[in-house]
């Protein structure tokens, strides 16, 4: 009887162990897919700096420069710039991980949405970043450029840059991610695309609130992401038309591995 017991104990205890033994090795993997890539990147981190500070220098007036107020920043802020940069292309790396790690405990027609939704994920976040720098930002920095006192030199730090732009990349790629949660929404039950259309008034309140949180206390850079929100939700709202009823579904009963 003890035996049969512990015997019992022991299996119910590989499993867990197995699964954090694969999730360790996942993470490590992840890590030095992050740091393999920050390596390669950092000898060009001045010109990646010089890349994405573009935007605003090409509205500074002439003569002027961007400055550097701590001993530490021309070094440090490449570098921070560079970390990020390496995260942000290993994304694609790190989410197939986490979908290794979760996709053997899923059902067939649950597998059959996550993917796309994955794929489309990665697609949107970086859309959401390349309308920032490449929409935003020049309406953005042209305009603080244009506004500002004659007598006022613009000589912009180059470490309060980056958190500016950083903010704005972080803000406007997990924004472009509204169509995947929507379309989640409605395939999982929590919502309707009926009832989701009778909540639009509340949801474009909404997109400017964020908006206003999620950005510089200015009303374009506001506006350039409330708007975009709106128009992700209506296209979440397409999609989720496209999602076939419960009723039309053949039921899975086991889940695959």
């Amino acid at each position: 009887m003890t035996d049969s017991h512990s015997d019992q104990q022991s299996g119910a205890e590989q499993p867990l162990i197995s699964h954090l033994v694969e999730l360790r090795d996942r993470i490590l993997r992840s890590v030095l897919v992050v740091l393999v890539i920050f390596l390669g990147l950092f000898y060009f981190a001045n010109e990646i700096y010089a890349f994405v500070s573009e935007p605003l220098r090409k509205f500074l007036p002439e003569g002027s420069t961007m400055i550097a107020t701590e001993v530490a920043s021309p070094f440090l802020t490449p570098f921070k710039l560079t970390i990020v940069l390496a995260i942000f292309l290993a994304i694609p790396f790190l989410l197939h991980q986490i979908w290794s790690f979760i996709a053997p405990g899923l059902y067939q027609h649950e597998k059959r949405i996550a993917i796309p939704m994955l794929f489309s994920s990665v697609v949107l976040f970086y859309a959401g970043i390349a309308f920032a720098y490449y929409v935003v930002f020049p309406l953005v920095f042209g305009f603080f450029t244009s506004v500002g006192p004659s007598d006022v030199t613009i000589m912009t730090d180059i470490n309060r840059y980056l958190d500016f732009v950083l903010k704005l990349f972080f803000a406007f790629g997990i924004a472009f991610e509204i169509p995947i949660a929507t379309v989640l929404l409605i395939w999982s039950g929590a919502s309707t695309v009926e009832s989701l259309g009778q909540k639009r008034p509340y949801v474009v309140v909404g997109c400017f609130v964020l908006g206003m949180l999620l950005t510089p206390p200015d009303v374009i850079s506001q506006a350039l992401l409330a708007l975009p929100m709106w128009v992700l939700f209506e296209i979440g709202i397409l999609f989720g038309r496209m999602i076939p009823k419960e009723d039309d579904e053949e039921p899975e009963e086991e889940a695959t591995s």
